[in-house]
């Protein structure tokens, strides 16, 4: 009787494999979740954006409802603002706007807890400038 030499895999070495494949397989699920998370942070700085041209479209209405008027207080911009922006839609967030004269820096700022490495949290500042009607 003949013995034929033992091929195909051992249990060792299907073990090994199996081994590798799983570690393979937690990097790809490690640089997915750096993805949503990532995604989820641009998100949130498109809304901020999309809240601080809110504000710039506000003041441009208020000069707008009256050009014989000065250039609008921050107030008059923030009042209808925060209401919209704040509490529904940016619930984490804060801002400020500071104006002078007609120059105008609306500053956001938003906790971002999930994505702890690299973020800061300085905000997102945005100017704009309407013009002085007034003489």
């Amino acid at each position: 009787m003949r013995r034929h030499a033992q091929s195909g895999f051992t249990l060792i070495e299907a073990l090994i494999a199996v081994l590798v494949l799983s570690i393979g397989l937690l990097g790809v699920a490690a640089m997915q979740l750096r993805a949503l998370q990532s995604a989820h942070m641009g998100y949130q700085r498109a809304v901020v954006s999309l809240a601080a041209i809110d504000a710039q479209e506000r003041a441009w209405a208020e000069l707008a409802a009256d050009p014989n008027k000065a250039c609008p207080t921050t107030s008059t911009v923030e009042s209808g603002w925060l209401g919209n922006w704040f509490g529904s839609v940016l619930s984490d967030a804060g801002s400020d706007i500071d104006a002078t004269g007609c120059d105008y820096t609306v500053t956001m700022r938003w906790q971002e807890d999930r994505y702890s490495s690299g973020e800061t949290g300085v905000g997102f500042v945005y100017q704009f400038r309407l013009p002085d009607l007034n003489p």
